[in-house]
């Protein structure tokens, strides 16, 4: 490895993400389940509300980019959309409808969406490009900690309480309110350089200094969204296994812990070998976990496809990340990483409502099946982009 050392500042965002992760995934592990039996909502629905959810944070974040670059700073929004994350918490405590449920979980995603493209260009900022593939594995890396440990306080949670959803959803609002206490404190944020031309905020000038390998990220990005529905369809096929309710978030506890130990290793081993080489194996784990995950084989066939979409994020959400920075301005990287978070945030909605109609028409075993044909028109985009 490099003897350079990450800056501080990247350590203390990946440990802000770590904190809220834990906030949300204790309700987010636990949320298909009370929408399904408590509130008694379809699977079309809980991909509604999920795809919406996830669309929205995406699709935010192209707003808050821009404005990040407009203003040149970026912390500001950050600790924005943390607060409302954290503060998001205790309103799914509240919940007695779906209605409620959308609007909470859209007040969550908001804020996600807020922070996401400034701290992201955050991290690029802070960090010399030959260690930038390191930085953002690391920083994906905790913040997929967080999403472990959210779903196994959940468990633990589900046990003690006796499968109370409600207090545990009180209990989460905590570690959100930590991570806004540290990134307020903790991170000094690097003065931005004022470009030659100034400052405009979404001039047609600008987007056109975004060129073509950028906006390739963008597409490959959107293609691979697509073959990756919502993962709370992750939760409802361990629910189809027969698996007992309180134990059902620990399957995401076994996703997240493939995840984040493979994030950062592949991130730093991006930094030395083709990213698209790397990029286009990262769909081969995916496409093995949809053809898994299709089929009703027990428990252990279940945790084999957990773990493989676990491996594909691992592989391809720090590299993609690496992506947009090394293509995009460095004036305009919110901007970037705004729009590219809007296109994914248009394919998972898609993808979420295609999974959740195919789950209620046909059956989960289609959801999975349809997962895997988008993987192969994944694979075919990538091997095309690549001999260019």
């Amino acid at each position: 490895m490099t003897g350079k050392k990450l800056p501080r500042g990247v350590w203390v965002l990946g440990l802000v993400s770590m904190l809220m992760d834990i906030s949300s995934e204790m309700i987010h592990s636990l949320l298909p389940l009370f929408m399904a039996t408590s509130l008694g909502m379809s699977y079309l629905a809980v991909g509604l509300v999920e795809g919406l959810a996830e669309a929205t944070a995406l699709m935010v974040k192209v707003f808050s980019g821009v404005l990040s670059d407009y203003l040149g700073r970026r912390k500001a929004l950050a600790v924005l959309g943390y607060a409302l994350g954290a503060l998001s918490k205790p309103v799914f405590a509240l919940a007695a409808c779906p209605s409620v449920v959308l609007g909470a979980r859209l007040a969550d995603r908001v804020g996600k969406g807020i922070r996401g493209a400034p701290r992201d260009a955050l991290v690029a900022d802070l960090t010399p490009p030959e260690l930038r593939g390191a930085a953002f594995g690391l920083r994906q890396s905790l913040d997929t900690l967080g999403a472990f440990w959210g779903p196994l306080l959940a468990v633990g949670l589900m046990i003690l309480l006796a499968g109370d959803f409600r207090s545990i959803f009180w209990l989460a609002a905590i570690p959100g309110l930590m991570a806004v206490g540290l990134l307020v404190l903790g991170l000094k944020e690097p003065e931005q350089k004022q470009p030659a031309s100034g400052r405009a905020f979404l001039s047609w000038k600008n987007l056109q200094r975004l060129d073509v390998s950028y906006w390739r990220v963008v597409f490959i990005g959107a293609a691979l969204s697509m073959a990756r529905f919502s993962e709370a369809f992750l939760v409802l096929r361990a629910e189809r296994s027969g698996l007992e309710l309180a134990l059902i978030p620990l399957i995401m506890v076994c996703m997240n812990f493939v995840y984040a130990i493979c994030a950062y290793p592949f991130g730093w081993l991006s930094d030395r070998v083709s990213r698209k080489l790397m990029l286009t194996l990262g769909v081969l784990p995916l496409l093995a976990a949809d053809l898994i995950l299709a089929i009703d084989g027990g428990t252990l066939l279940l945790l084999v496809g957990v773990g493989l979409w676990g491996v594909h994020l691992g592989l391809t959400q720090g590299l993609l990340a690496s992506l947009v920075a090394a293509t995009a301005p460095e004036d305009l990287r919110g901007t970037a990483f705004g729009f590219f978070n809007m296109a994914g945030g248009i394919a998972v909605l898609t993808a979420s409502l295609t999974a959740g109609w195919l789950w209620d028409s046909l059956g989960y075993a289609w959801t999975f099946y349809a997962g895997a044909l988008f993987c192969c028109s994944a694979l075919l985009l990538l091997t095309a982009s690549a001999r260019r």
